[in-house]
Parts: C-alpha cells; structure tokens; sequence
C-alpha cells in the first residue's frame, strides 16, 4: 500500500498494487500494525468489493479434517455466500445451509446413519420444499484434484437471520443435488417426499457451524 496523494478534505488517497483508491482512509488507519492491519484490509477488501462480511464457517469432515470455508456477507442488498473446498471426492456435491447450528459428527442420521444429523433440516423462513428452502444452494463442483469453489447470490434470506437462537450451519452432502428435477417420463407423480428434502443429495459428509463475524474483527 502506497500514499499518492489526499483528498480536498483531507482524507487520503492510496495504491494497492496499482490501483488507486481514494477514499475516507485517515492516517491513523495507515499506520496501524498487526490486528489494525487486518482490519484495514478488511475494510479495503470490502471496500473494493460493496460486500460487508458478517460470518463464517469452517467446514470439517466426520473425522475433524478442516475441508473448507465459507464466508458470508451483504452485497447489494443480497446475501453473498462464498465457499472453498479440499480434500473432497471429485463430482458435484449438493450443499445447503441448515437450520441449526450444531455440527456433532456423532450424531446420526436414524434412518441412513449419515453423520451430522445435528444440523437439522435445510434452513428455510417458511414452508417451502426443495429447492425453494431458504438456504438451499447450487451444487457444488469438486474438481479432480478434490478442491472446488463457488460464489452464489442469494435473495431469500438476509445474513442476519443466520444467526438467530439455535443458529445455522452450512453441509455438503455426499451426491449431486438433483433440485427436486424428476422428469415425468420417470415418475408420473414427480419429486417424491424424500427428493423434496435434500434433492437425493445423499449422506452428509461435512459441516461448519456458520458463526458471526465479532464488530471489529478482521
């Protein structure tokens, strides 16, 4: 970060990389060291980006490996959801937001004895079915080298309803998520009551409690 200049009413003008950023940065901010630094990234990053972060997740499979992270934040009025993926089996995986905010991989699926069955059914502000839960997602694609990422807006909720008594939590599942898509010609009747739960997104192999992000935090 470089100073190039100031504003007429004082504030100061800096560079990153290049690119050039004039705006409300004061002096005090520029010189700030360690968690000051982080912060004034933080802000830089959302300044640049109109996205506010409020909350996080790290993702963990059954056995407690670190698998990814997301991150939440408000963008034009959206909810801006950004996930990144290691370690997982190459594929699309469906992954959705759930309602509660306890990942315990001890705690089984009765019916499938899929693992973090803690984290409840998806997340949703009112009484949809898939795909239209509230925190139903895109499937996310895991490239061959096991790692993936993706980047979705969302309209259906706002990040601060994420964070209410039993919180959220945010689950890959094991298979592709089928958005509740079945064909007549395949079933005359359409989605079945388990296909409008998950999708047939399968068991679920990892999950982050999404926890909001501290005022002041980087």
């Amino acid at each position: 970060m470089v100073v190039t200049g100031y504003e007429a009413d004082g504030s100061l003008v800096v560079s990153f990389g290049g690119l050039r950023m004039p705006g409300k940065y004061h002096l005090f901010a520029v010189v700030a060291l360690g968690a000051g630094a982080t912060a004034l990234g933080a802000a830089v990053a959302e300044r640049m980006t109109g996205a506010a972060e409020s909350g996080s997740a790290v993702i963990k499979d059954a056995t407690g490996k670190q698998v990814g992270m997301l991150r939440v934040a408000t963008s034009g009025g959206k909810t801006k959801i950004t996930i990144t993926a290691q370690d997982l089996p190459p594929g699309y995986h469906g992954f959705h937001i759930h309602a509660k905010g306890v990942c315990d991989p001890r705690s089984k699926d009765p019916a499938t004895g899929s693992p973090f069955f803690s984290a409840g059914p998806h997340f949703d502000l009112d009484a949809h079915s898939h795909p239209a839960h509230s925190g139903d997602l895109p499937p996310l694609l895991v490239n061959g080298d096991g790692t993936g990422s993706a980047t979705v807006k969302t309209d259906r909720f706002q990040s601060a309803q994420l964070f209410d008594r039993d919180g959220s939590a945010i689950v890959i599942h094991a298979a592709p998520d089928n958005q509740a898509n079945i064909p007549k010609r395949y079933a005359a009747s359409g989605p079945d009551a388990e296909t409008l739960k998950t999708g047939d997104s399968g068991a679920r192999i990892a999950c982050g409690v999404i926890t909001k992000r501290q005022s002041g935090r980087g």
